[in-house]
């Protein structure tokens, strides 16, 4: 079992080395240079003064020495200074973001987790009821709707409308003021519609994975023959079928996360928090090489570590896995 994930942490590492490469070349063959929209806000900028930023910059020399020079920099963990005015380095400011994105993440995982598994079982057991049928409908719903859209119909509701809801932010501007429970209430309430829409979608399919797993399990032989034993219908689902049937899912589930931080770029931008997807935009729109690569790098890790944790999951559900992998 030891020797299969030291196994697959070795394989990661040029699989790493190859998605930096794609995203080095991908990013750089953008139009615009962080050059030409610096000198864009200067009424005054002369070639000569192009030409010197490029060299700070290090965009001067070909696409090739550029990449080699910034692996040689990210083996000694060093993601360079940002592009922007400020020269911050690139993992404090990555750093400073990905705490936010992260823990958005999970909890999006867990509520996905928490409702898909029941919503697929019970349409499941009761398949063509008016449960399984309501059910279908709210997937199709969830594929069918833009996260955007519906981020912004949410808002003009519950925050333009009703009140009810802050639109943007993590907490208001007087929260340093206010008593601590309102303090955490502030939070809650900003955290709402966010974790909504990032949890609506892979809650739609993720159930909709349930129930299909569900139902081929129920089909297996083993469960007719513990209900021919006298078992009963609540022991024969949840203790015999519930567990097979949450292989597949639990895969799935491992690999949502690379989509749940792609979707915080739209999330973390419609609501203005000041996430790793936030940044992304900002420094996409300003050219900000350094720091997309350093996203690039740390999002495709998080990827790894998600396709490694379901498959440490997938062995921890079904034993034979274990044996398997630990004898190979």
């Amino acid at each position: 079992m030891v020797r299969y994930f030291v196994g697959r942490l070795l394989i990661s590492i040029p699989l790493l080395i190859g998605i930096t490469l794609l995203s080095f070349v991908i990013i750089h063959l953008a139009p615009g240079e962080p050059v030409v929209l610096q000198q864009e806000l200067q009424a005054e900028a002369s070639a000569k003064t192009k030409q010197t930023l490029r060299e700070l910059y290090g965009l001067d020399k070909p696409l090739h020495v550029q990449y080699l020079n910034w692996l040689g920099r990210l083996v000694r963990l060093d993601f360079g200074r940002s592009f922007s005015p400020d020269g911050r380095l690139v993992i404090e400011k990555i750093a400073d973001r990905v705490p936010i994105t992260l823990t958005l993440n999970l909890i999006e995982l867990l509520i996905i987790f928490c409702f898909a598994v029941p919503i697929g079982v019970l349409a499941a057991t009761r398949q063509y009821s008016f449960f399984d049928k309501a059910s279908t409908v709210f997937v199709f719903i969830g594929f069918a709707t833009p996260d955007y859209w519906l981020a912004l119909l949410l808002m003009i509701l519950f925050g333009v409308q009703l009140g009810w809801l802050p639109i943007s932010g993590l907490r208001s501007l007087n929260w340093e003021y206010l008593p601590f429970w309102a303090q955490k209430w502030d939070l809650l309430s900003h955290l709402v519609l966010p974790l909504f829409i990032g949890a609506f979608g892979g809650l739609a399919g993720l159930s909709r994975y349930m129930r299909g797993s569900m139902l081929e399990v129920m089909r297996q032989e083993y469960i007719t023959t513990a209900r021919s034993k006298g078992l009963s219908e609540k022991k024969v689902v949840y203790k015999h079928a519930l567990r097979n049937a949450l292989l597949p899912v639990v895969t799935i589930l491992g690999l949502s996360l690379p989509g749940l931080i792609g979707g915080s770029v739209i999330i973390e931008s419609v609501f203005a928090i000041p996430g790793m997807g936030q940044l992304f935009v900002q420094s996409a729109y300003s050219r900000d090489y350094p720091v997309l690569m350093g996203l690039a790098v740390i999002g495709a890790t998080l990827t790894l570590l998600g396709n490694m944790l379901a498959d440490m999951a997938y062995a921890m559900v079904d034993p034979r896995i274990r044996v398997s992998r630990g004898g190979t």
